[in-house]
């Protein structure tokens, strides 16, 4: 039986998601190196692990040759432009850290011996014509629409892990992350939990697409990471030879989401409605049964309860 990881590369380790998880790391005793370029990351979101003694910051393109002196035990490629203004602006940066990016990051799995962890997205199943989205649905993508360059790289990356995981045996997983918040995430980064919390704060009027009766699902951003270790450290290899769903199954419409917002932060904003993007989703709901079979993993956090920290955060970080 293999021995868990106990040093681990995250890539992208300074963004929303990667700090969070370069801080759950640390907690259970492992060695960190954070390898970001800071296209989309933060080293304010860091700068609190700055002087730990078991991790250390690289201001490194993932999409370049990267060399990494010592052993490495695990390998955990978080870095992508991650939310619809990020890879709608970066395009080709998006499409280069799914495809050279993780074809890097596997090499150096593959050179160290050392487990690896793809964030893939719930973002490969598109539009689903399927609700809740299973890991054996194989998605409704449009590959040449303004969001294919997400959804593709993601695809991409996905293919080229399971490549290496059979080709050259290298021991893999692949987590498809639902819609997820909480502290850190950036003011601007065009997400809904984030655009609504802001616009509340600032008394700006909330914008949603179409009716806003599309749906997403939010998972708190403790229940992801914890779901993540989870499946980086199990021994179920042959279980999780296919990628698995993290995310919370509850379901609502982005309505109900920005009224539930408003009521949270007090505001006396309205609601306007605003055209609906291209291939925009209409549902996306996790099907969380392997989650829950393989990892014993459940979310804990209801809507309401993640979005209280989340919006004093942005308190915090945003003038009224």
């Amino acid at each position: 039986m293999s021995v868990t990881p106990k040093r681990a590369v995250v890539t992208g380790g300074s963004g929303f998601l990667g700090s969070h998880l370069c801080d759950s790391l640390l907690e259970r005793g492992y060695d960190v190196l954070c390898l970001d370029n800071l296209l989309t990351g933060n080293t304010d979101n860091i700068a609190h692990l700055l002087g730990h003694p078991r991790f250390k910051f690289v201001n490194h393109n993932v999409t370049e040759y990267m060399f990494v002196e010592g052993p490495v035990d695990a390998v955990l490629h978080f870095a992508s432009p991650a939310s619809p203004v990020d890879y709608l602006e970066m395009p080709i940066q998006t499409l280069k850290v799914g495809s050279l990016g993780t074809h890097i990051a596997l090499g150096l799995a593959k050179a160290k011996n050392a487990r690896f962890l793809l964030a893939s997205t719930s973002e490969v199943y598109g539009d689903p014509q399927v609700n809740p989205q299973p890991e054996t649905y194989w998605g409704n993508v449009n590959p040449i629409g303004p969001r294919g360059v997400y959804d593709e790289a993601k695809r991409f990356a996905e293919a080229m892990t399971l490549a290496y995981r059979r080709y050259h045996g290298l021991d893999t997983r692949i987590v498809r992350i639902f819609n997820t918040y909480g502290p850190r995430m950036r003011p601007n980064d065009g997400r809904v939990v984030s655009n609504f919390i802001v616009q509340a704060l600032q008394k700006r009027p909330l914008t949603i697409y179409g009716e806003g009766t599309q749906t997403r699902s939010f998972c708190y951003v403790s229940d992801l990471v914890r779901g993540i270790v989870a499946l980086l450290e199990t021994e179920k290899s042959v279980e999780i030879e296919t990628p698995v769903n993290i995310g919370n199954p509850e379901e609502r419409t982005v309505r109900e989401l920005a009224e539930l917002v408003l009521k949270l932060t007090g505001s006396t904003s309205k609601i306007v409605k605003e055209e609906l993007p291209v291939d925009d989703p209409r549902v996306r709901c996790p099907d969380i049964r392997r989650a829950t079979a393989i990892l014993g993993w459940l979310p804990e956090y209801p809507v309401e309860r993640g979005l209280a920290p989340t919006i004093e955060y942005f308190r915090k970080i945003v003038a009224p």
